[in-house]
């Protein structure tokens, strides 16, 4: 675990983000609404409450653990790359060098230039973390979007139902409009963004694949069908065993980032092709 990498300013205008959108939500909409007193205000505050501690327990995983690096010791297994039929040979196999760190990559590694390393399994580079996500970090950074995203969503529909609900029948209010005006207009906001993300990563989770295949797919599939070919990418096997293989078997352990002990090594991973 690296704490330097809170040492960021698009991190620190995460944590700033969501202490004034849960301010903003709990203390000026919900306790004003209907006050911590009633069942309504403090069960919505403690759900609030909750999704916000995932959300952070979410992100700080998210950015301290180490998406994964390829080990020193890595070499690829070449009789499983050399097949007989060559059209037929594991595409997951395939021999890959690094040309900048002058070393193997195991499959579906990637070099990032901001951390200078190959990356395993590497998604994308966030600069909201300030970290990779990789191998080990996809989880966390999946259910960050996950709860982020719920979150934006709960606390758009407690401004919008506070705003219809308030008694707007007389003048003087202007400012006070304004800022529920505002609220509404920036949770609807992030919540559409958050949700288009989520949706995206949902979308390649039950693919099995990650930003940079997505746009090597296309590439692969236009080379394909111009040799009269079609592609089909390697290690989707279904939409439930994808699934399992980012979330882990144990559906009860789905929403916890940190349950990824059905992860293993990083390096070798099943293919269509030999998937029972």
């Amino acid at each position: 675990m690296n704490w330097q990498r809170f040492i960021s300013v698009p991190v620190f205008s995460v944590l700033i983000v969501v202490s004034v959108v849960y301010y903003i939500t709990v203390t000026v909409f919900i306790r004003d609404r209907v006050g911590f007193q009633t069942s309504t205000g403090f069960w919505n505050a403690l759900i609030f409450t909750l999704l916000l501690c995932l959300c952070l327990f979410s992100f700080f995983v998210s950015v301290l653990t180490d998406p994964g690096h390829v080990p020193a010791s890595y070499v690829p297994d070449v009789e499983d790359s050399l097949g007989s039929d060559q059209e037929l040979k594991k595409p997951a196999a395939e021999v890959r060098q690094c040309d900048k760190c002058s070393t193997y990559k195991p499959p579906r590694a990637h070099h990032c230039k901001v951390c200078r390393r190959c990356v395993l399994r590497m998604d994308h580079h966030c600069l909201w973390i300030n970290n990779c996500v990789g191998f080990w970090n996809y989880k966390a950074f999946f259910m960050l979007l996950f709860y982020a995203t719920t979150g934006s969503i709960y606390s758009t529909v407690i401004i919008i139902s506070s705003a219809f609900q308030k008694d707007w029948d007389f003048s003087g209010r202007a400012q006070l409009k304004l800022f529920y005006v505002c609220s509404g207009v920036v949770m609807v906001a992030l919540s559409l963004t958050l949700g288009t993300l989520l949706g995206w990563h949902i979308y390649l989770i039950t693919c099995n694949m990650t930003t940079i295949e997505y746009y090597e797919g296309i590439r692969a599939a236009w080379l394909a069908r111009k040799s009269g070919q079609s592609y089909q990418h390697p290690f989707n096997l279904s939409v439930y065993k994808n699934i399992t293989l980012i979330l882990g078997p144990n559906r009860l352990k789905w929403f916890c980032p940190t349950a990824v002990s059905h992860l293993k090594d990083g390096i070798g991973f099943p293919t269509s092709r030999y998937s029972s």
